[in-house]
This record gives C-alpha cells, structure tokens and sequence, in this order.
C-alpha cells in the first residue's frame, strides 16, 4: 500500500496552528481545496483554502455536516477541544478518514492524571507527581517534594490550553496556587475526580517530540523547541507559547527515534491494549536531564507554536501521511513510498517562530487594536502565520485574542533564522504588542544533554 494524496482536506480549527497546516497542505500537488472550520479571515485568503465561518468546532454535528457537504476525504483535527469533546468519534462514525484521537485517546493530554496513570502503566519514565481531589493532600505531597530539595509543579488537570501550569520558585508559592486551582473547581474536595496534579520541578532543557501515529506505529516530525514564558530568559508567567525553533543544537533530529522508543511507543502500546488506539499527532513534552529525558506531559495534537516552525522544514507532502495515519496503515505506506527508517525528510537549514501577543496577554489581552506591516514581514520572505486577527469592514486586520500573530523566518542556520524573524517582526506594530526577542537566539549556557547515555530514559 502506497501513500494516496487526499484531494479535498477538512481541518477544524482557527489558530495559527490550523493556518500553517492550512498553508502546507493546500500547496501540495494533487490537493484540490482545503476547507478551515471555522477558520479565518487570514487562513481563507491562502491559495486553494476556503474557510466555513460561523461553524462552532465543538459541534460534532456540524462539523460532520460540513465534512459531508465538503466530501472530505481527509479530516484534521487542531485544537484539543474539539478532540476531548468526540469530534473524532462523530466523524468516524460517519464514515470519514480523521487525523485526531478519539475522545478516549485524547484523554492523555485532556486529564494530567490519566497521562500519569497511563505512563505509570507503559513503564515510561516520568516527573514524579501525584493527583489529588482533596487540596490537604495536595498541600501534603508538595511539602514532601520540597523537604527533600526538589521544587514543585503545579498543574490544573483538564484542559487550560497550555497555561495551568505553575512552575513554584517556593513552598508558599506551591500551596498558593493549589488554593486557586481549589477555588476555580469550587471547592477544596469534590469526591473522586482529580483536579490537580502536583510534581518534582526538573531542571534542563525541554523538547517537544511530535509524532504521527496510526495506533500502533509513529513517524517523528524534526525535533523542536517552544518557549512558554512571556518574558525573555525564562521570565513571566506561563502562556500557550512565545515561540518555536527547529532543529535543537543539542539534539539532532536523527535522535528521535530511540525517544519515540522510550516514549511514544509504549504508549501507543498501552492505549491500543485498552482498546482506545491513538491515530493522531502525539506531543512528546520532554525536559533533557542530567540524567537523560524525562516525561513532562502528552498532548495528544500538533503543537502550537512548534507547528509553524516543523511545517517549514518538511521537504515531503504531509497530507498523504496523515492519510496513512488516519486509516492505520502508516508504516506499509511509508515503506511503498520509499520513505522507509522511519524519519521524514527535511529542507536544509533552520526555522524560527516569534509569537507577537496582544496588550494584556496572558491575563486580559485586549482585541481591536490595528495591526500594521503585515504586508513589509511578508515582502522580506518571512511566513506569517495568524492566531487571533480579524480584519474590519474598511479593511484593517486587528488583534481578536491573546497570541495574535507566528512570525517564522528561515535560514541556513539557527542563527540565521532567527535573525530572520527578528528582522520581519519588527517591521509588524500595534499598540501594546508583546513578544520575545530570545527565541531561536544564542543558546543559553548549562546543561547539554545527551539523551539515552546517562540514565536510561525508559526507565
């Protein structure tokens, strides 16, 4: 079974995420249209991609409608919402080929708790941490990692869209943000369901190893790195993500796969053995020990904004493989298709992403604002990616979210990359628009990790 291009190509989403997928398979010879749901204005002006306004991606009905009237022969799934409310199932059920786990799959990304259970199962090394319904305990478990010298995480369990995360700097810090995650769930002890998960702070360098799985086997894409906090050097709180760069200095992108060995493989093992198989893009979050890779979390999607800075890179049609993946016949096909050893080929060189933010992001980003030097960003070879744009009746495209704009620039080197998005994205302003100049920069100094040496990273 060889790789069969999917001519018309359903993605759900509207993010910057979704636009570079967008962008990249609508360029792919034999793709006819790619149809965004519900897209966006930015998104539906990319050759061959029409967008399906007003369609909530939540609603499983509607989206299988739209897939149906489309005559989608492939559908993607971006976002995690639309995953951990069953849109997979409801499409499958339908009869259609989906790139996104089923509801129950998605679970490794939509319950940290779950994510630990499942790890704890497949015997994958992992941050120690527990998950708790009750906030003493909680409290407890956070006093005993930091009396024997280790920090702590906190984490909210479900969703949060990247942010519900607290990296503590203190004890005090640690029970403070349990007592909010308390007071969001509505109370410190709500039965049997977990609410929070509390873990050791490990120190290093993390990765983001995202593979394309078919329920039983997982091509990687090229490693990557994003940057959660706002603020250059680690600082400020945790957002979705200030940015990307791909490939990592320290980890070529031939090491994937005996992570995806550690890793990824186990768990598509444990999941096919409970019956729920994940075909989809399975994220990898790993910090790089002195003591070899350890697991910080599973999404169970593309990663935004390392999407924007992989998609790049690739000097092989994506639509196909997702496919394969869809319809679990990964590996035959990529064997018949000459690209057998499991790696994707990649371009020369390097891609960076920045991420520009609104005015009050992470807390309250505020929308309306006029955004100027799209046009200037594009016209020095740069991709502009949208996440939160809308354009107004005279014709100005304004901010409508938290990150507002990817900004990836490439070059034959890392450096030179980023020096290419940082080009690009000071030509683009509006009021109070935030953004790190330190991503893809000269690499911080420390820990170099060699993975799979020192320690064992399945252990």
């Amino acid at each position: 079974m060889s790789l069969v291009m999917p001519t018309r190509i359903v993605i759900v989403g509207s993010g910057g995420r979704e636009h570079a997928l967008a962008w990249k398979l609508a360029a792919e010879p034999g793709v006819n249209e790619v149809i965004v749901v519900p897209g966006s204005d930015a998104i539906g002006r990319e050759p061959r991609v029409r967008c399906v306004p007003g369609v909530d991606p939540l609603d499983r009905a509607a989206v299988v409608a739209v897939a149906r009237r489309e005559a989608a022969e492939l559908v993607v799934i971006g976002p995690e919402a639309p995953l951990a409310a069953g849109v997979t199932d409801a499409l499958i059920e339908a009869g259609f080929a989906v790139f996104g786990p089923s509801g129950a799959a998605a679970r490794i990304e939509s319950s940290k708790s779950f994510c630990h259970e499942i790890a704890t199962a497949a015997d994958v090394r992992m941050a120690r941490g527990g998950a708790f319904h009750d906030a003493g305990e909680a409290v407890a478990f956070a006093k005993e990692l930091a009396a024997t010298g280790l920090g702590v995480v906190v984490k909210a369990d479900g969703l949060m869209a990247g942010k519900g995360v607290t990296v503590c700097e203190s004890l005090a810090e640690a029970e403070r943000a349990i007592g909010e995650l308390a007071a969001d769930a509505g109370t410190g002890e709500i039965g049997d369901r977990a609410w929070v998960v509390v873990e050791e702070r490990l120190t290093g360098r993390e990765a983001s190893l995202i593979a394309i799985c078919d329920g039983r086997d997982a091509v990687p894409l090229p490693m990557a790195r994003d940057h959660k906090r706002l603020l250059d050097g680690e600082h400020g709180p945790n957002t979705g993500g200030m940015g990307a760069y791909s490939p990592l200095p320290e980890l070529s992108d031939e090491a994937a796969q005996p992570l995806l060995t550690a890793f990824h493989r186990p768990i598509l093992a444990e999941l096919a053995r409970r019956g729920t198989p994940f075909r989809g893009a399975l994220y990898a979050g790993l910090m790089l020990t002195e003591d070899g890779p350890v697991l910080l979390e599973f999404n169970a999607r593309f990663g935004d904004p390392e999407t924007q800075a992989q998609l790049p890179r690739l000097a092989v049609a994506l639509g196909p493989i997702l496919l394969a993946a869809a319809r679990g016949d990964l590996g035959p096909a990529l064997a018949a298709s000459g690209l057998p050893g499991g790696r994707l080929p990649t371009l020369p060189g390097a891609s960076v992403a920045i991420v520009l933010a609104a005015a009050g992001y992470p807390d309250a980003p505020r929308s309306g604002d006029r955004i100027e030097g799209l046009e200037d960003a594009a016209a020095r070879g740069a991709l502009v990616f949208h996440s939160g744009t809308t354009r107004d009746a005279g014709g100005s495209v304004r901010t409508a979210g938290g990150r507002v704009l990817s900004v990836v620039g490439r070059g034959r080197d890392l450096a030179a990359a980023a020096e290419a998005a940082e080009t690009a994205a000071d030509l683009i302003h509006a009021p109070g628009l935030q953004r790190r100049h330190d991503i893809g920069a000269a690499e911080a100094p420390g820990l170099v990790p060699t993975p799979m040496t020192a320690g064992s990273a399945a252990r």
